[in-house]
C-alpha cells in the first residue's frame, strides 16, 4: 500500500475517480460522433451499438482522466460498465486502466472477484499477469470474502508477486448490505466485525513502511459510527471509502476512518465527478461533440477539486 499512501501524499488529496460510465452519463453528441468511425469498422451491424458506445466510453474516460490527473492520486474503473458491452468493453476497460497508469495515477480495479483454488488463482491474474505480460494494469483489485481464506489468499500471494495491493468488502455502503454484514454472531460481534478481523489477519505478514498492508477494506462513508471503530479495529489496514457525494457520504462522515496523521483511507467518489457536467447548468444539446467533452473536463475538474477541499477540511484538522 506505500505506493499510493504516496500518491496521496504528494497530492495532499486522499480521493480516488470512480471511473464507471454509463450511456446516461456520457454527452449524446460524443456517442454519436463515433458513428461513421464504427460502421465502417465492424464485421456484423449487431456490433455496432455495443462498440460504438465503448469507443465513447474511452473518449470519455480519457477526457476526465486528463482533467483530474494533477489533483487525484488514483482512479477506480468498475469492469461491470464495461463488460456489459461485451469484448469490445472489456478491450476498453484495458485501454482506461493502461491510460490511467500513463498518466501517473495508481489504478484500482473494481472487480470484485472471489473464488477458490485454481479460480481464485486465475482471477488473481488480474494482479500478476502472465509471465511478463500485464494485460489488465492495474495497481489494485476489489475482492469478496464471502468464501473465506481460501477464497483470499491466492489474491495476497499475487499483490505480494506483483507488488500491488487487494481491497476485501467489510462494511459495504448499500442499504441492504445490513441483512448480512450487522447479523449478530454468538460470541457478540458482528459478522462485519469477524470480517475485519480476518481482513486484518490476512494482511499481517504484508505490512509496508508506512504501517499498512497490503489487504485493505472497503468500509461505505455511509456507515461513519462503525467505520470509526474499524479504524480503531483495524490499525494496519487501509480503508477504501465508497458512498462519499451521491450516496449521501460526506467530508465529516469519513474524518473517523482516517488515523491520528491523516492516512489511513482513500475515499472515492464516481458519478459525483465524472458526472458532473449534467448538474452544471451549462450543457446544450446543439454543442458539438468537442464542446461538450470540455464541459465534462471542466466539471469533472471542479468537482475533483472541491472533495480535495472538503477532505482537506476534515481529515487534515
Amino acid at each position: 500500500m506505500d505506493r499510493l499512501i504516496e500518491a496521496i501524499d504528494n497530492t495532499q488529496n486522499p480521493s480516488v475517480v470512480g471511473l464507471d460510465p454509463t450511456e446516461a452519463l456520457v454527452p449524446p453528441q460524443v456517442v454519436a460522433s463515433f458513428a461513421d468511425e464504427v460502421r465502417d469498422s465492424v464485421e456484423s451491424p449487431e456490433e455496432l451499438e455495443s462498440a460504438q458506445l465503448a469507443v465513447a466510453y474511452f473518449e470519455y474516460n480519457r477526457t476526465i482522466i486528463d482533467a483530474i490527473a494533477d489533483i487525484v492520486p488514483a482512479v477506480k474503473p468498475q469492469i461491470a460498465m464495461y463488460e456489459a458491452l461485451g469484448p469490445a468493453g472489456v478491450d476498453i476497460y484495458t485501454m482506461t486502466c493502461e491510460y490511467a497508469n500513463q498518466q501517473g495515477l495508481y489504478v484500482l480495479g473494481d472487480i470484485k472477484r472471489g473464488d477458490i483454488g485454481s479460480t481464485a488463482a486465475a482471477y488473481a491474474h488480474h494482479l500478476n499477469g502472465v509471465g511478463d505480460f500485464d494485460p489488465w494494469h492495474e495497481d489494485a483489485v476489489t475482492v469478496n470474502p464471502y468464501l473465506g481464506t481460501d477464497g483470499i489468499t491466492p489474491f495476497v500471494e499475487a499483490a505480494t508477486e506483483a507488488d500491488k495491493d487487494i481491497f476485501v468488502l467489510v462494511r459495504t455502503s448499500n442499504p441492504s448490505s445490513s441483512e448480512l454484514q450487522m447479523l449478530d454472531l454468538a460470541d457478540g460481534t458482528k459478522v462485519y466485525e469477524h470480517v475485519a478481523d480476518l481482513v486484518e489477519g490476512w494482511g499481517a505478514e504484508t505490512i509496508g513502511g508506512h504501517g499498512y498492508s497490503r489487504v485493505g477494506a472497503v468500509v461505505g462513508a455511509t456507515h461513519p459510527e462503525e467505520g470509526k471503530a474499524l479504524r480503531a479495529r483495524m490499525p494496519h489496514t487501509f480503508f477504501l471509502v465508497p458512498g462519499y457525494g451521491a450516496q449521501g457520504g460526506t467530508a465529516a462522515d469519513v474524518a473517523g476512518m482516517f488515523d491520528e496523521q491523516g492516512s489511513g483511507a482513500i475515499v472515492n467518489s464516481s458519478r459525483g465527478i465524472i458526472g458532473a457536467w449534467k448538474k452544471s447548468g451549462k450543457y446544450s444539446e446543439s454543442m458539438t461533440a468537442d464542446e461538450a467533452l470540455g464541459l465534462v473536463a471542466d466539471s469533472a475538474r471542479q468537482a475533483a477539486l472541491d472533495m480535495r477541499d472538503n477532505l482537506r477540511v476534515a481529515v487534515y484538522r
